[in-house]
């Protein structure tokens, strides 16, 4: 196939970056190599199992998931660690996280890309100077974005310093009760019972968007996994080796798709060189058009999202996707070192782009590091 005679070319470039340039490419995409877990038809994919008794039908109901008896889990082979689950989420639950998304985890003290040279009156509420623009966008227009557009990541619990590449045990805020359960509960299923979300990475992705190479590494304790959430616009993802020379393999990420890095993979080369229109062909995907389903817990932590609400993430959604990666950064009972604090590391404020977005960025940078 095509991408595998890219990767096995000799040149300057490693295998990893020669597949990114592959796929990033807007002319003549070949997607025949890209594995697609809805359907997965390769015998590299591998059943994966889950423990199902570990989290009770009414727990996951609570979180805005099916029983996990119903899960669909697979993994890779030579890929120990990895878990991919398609769509694990109950009929209109997916509405809930992008709304928390957009309009409730952009909200101060949470920490977001336009905090760089924009004031802190100018970025709160990046929600409310957005919604009426969005609301009443029309594709055939072109306007000047909105905030919600201009947003690429939002920090969440520890907040990640860009400069540093380090979390501070100082710069903290309270990590969102919804999503701790959310992902303490997929965490479980997986086998990772205790997992403590205490750090958050949520990236906004558009039609012309990318995520460099990196290796997640900077948690002080790595035997527990990275989650990994996505929403909206289908999107190509890379998971690559050890080293760079090594080629990765592609697969699709759709809405609702979870993911799991842990053990071995934990450390893996990893990026997101596209984001793709719908596959379904139409402006959501069909999963982000159901109703809440009428019998939702009590305690639920899913919320009914308005329909003027839905409105605003829809047409957010059309050519965008939103992905959340949550973290536990510290081992029980461990503490952050102790070190000497210098300006660089007043806060977290990112100096470059931690997406790679269009060929005018791209020439002035290179692969960014997460």
């Amino acid at each position: 196939m095509a991408a595998s005679r890219v990767a096995a070319r000799e040149g300057g470039e490693d295998a990893f970056r020669r597949l990114f340039r592959f796929y990033r490419r807007r002319e003549g995409l070949d997607l025949t190599g890209v594995i697609d877990f809805s359907q997965p038809a390769t015998r590299q994919v591998v059943n994966c199992p889950l423990s199902c008794s570990s989290v009770s039908d009414q727990d996951a109901s609570r979180a805005g998931l099916q029983p996990v008896s119903q899960w669909k889990a697979y993994g890779l082979d030579s890929y120990p660690g990895f878990i991919f689950i398609p769509n694990p989420f109950l009929p209109g639950c997916q509405r809930h996280w992008v709304k928390q998304s957009l309009k409730q985890y952009t909200q101060k003290p949470n920490v977001c890309n336009l905090d760089m040279h924009m004031s802190s009156k100018e970025t709160t509420d990046l929600w409310g100077k957005s919604q009426l623009q969005l609301r009443s966008r029309s594709s055939s227009k072109q306007e000047a974005k909105c905030l919600l557009e201009k947003l690429r990541w939002v920090t969440l619990g520890y907040h990640y310093n860009w400069n540093t590449k380090k979390y501070l045990a100082d710069h903290y805020t309270a990590f969102p009760s919804d999503l701790a359960f959310l992902s303490e509960q997929v965490a479980t299923a997986c086998g990772f019972p205790g997992f403590q979300a205490e750090a958050g990475i949520l990236n906004y992705y558009h039609f012309d968007s990318s995520l460099g190479i990196h290796v997640d590494e900077s948690e002080l304790d790595h035997s527990r996994p990275l989650l990994s959430f996505s929403f909206g616009q289908s999107s190509i993802f890379l998971l690559g080796g050890l080293k760079r020379d090594e080629a990765p393999v592609a697969m699709f990420m759709h809405s609702g798709d979870l993911m799991i890095m842990s053990g071995f993979s934990r450390l893996l080369f990893h990026a997101v060189p596209r984001v793709l229109p719908n596959l379904e062909g139409k402006p959501l995907p069909s999963c982000l058009e159901l109703p809440l389903p009428a019998d939702l817990p009590a305690d639920s932590v899913i919320k009914p999202c308005s329909e003027k609400d839905w409105q605003v993430c829809a047409k957010y959604l059309q050519v965008s996707r939103i992905n959340m990666t949550v973290r536990q950064v510290l081992a029980e009972g461990q503490s952050f070192p102790t070190e000497a604090r210098t300006d660089g590391e007043q806060g977290a404020v990112l100096t470059g782009s931690y997406h790679e977005e269009d060929s005018r960025l791209k020439k002035q940078k290179s692969d960014v590091d997460s």
